[in-house]
């Protein structure tokens, strides 16, 4: 899983994911989504679950986080691009949330 998505694998996994609620970030090719939650504990709590993942698949993702929202970035800086690694963990961080 270290090449760049594919021109199926955008139309298929990717288009899936922006349907989902991530979006494309401009000047760059990577994808971008903000969660929400009902407080910093549940925000800080998907977090921390995410982190789990993230570090067993060896992928990690730039985020920030204020109060209630977690806003994620996901880019395979080693292909410089999107690769299935960025969509993998994207479907756990909606899992996670809920929201997939």
């Amino acid at each position: 899983m270290k090449d760049k998505l594919t021109a199926a694998e955008r139309g298929n996994e990717l288009e899936a994911l922006l349907r989902n609620g991530w979006a494309m970030v401009e000047g760059r090719d990577a994808v971008t989504r903000m969660y929400r939650f009902s407080g910093f504990v549940e925000a800080f709590g998907w977090m921390t679950r995410t982190a789990i993942y993230a570090e067993k698949w060896n992928h990690h993702p730039e985020w920030a986080n204020v109060y209630d929202r977690v806003t994620v970035t996901l880019c395979s800086h080693d292909v410089d691009g999107l690769s299935m690694r960025d969509i993998r963990l994207a479907r756990k961080m909606d899992q996670l949330a809920g929201q997939g």
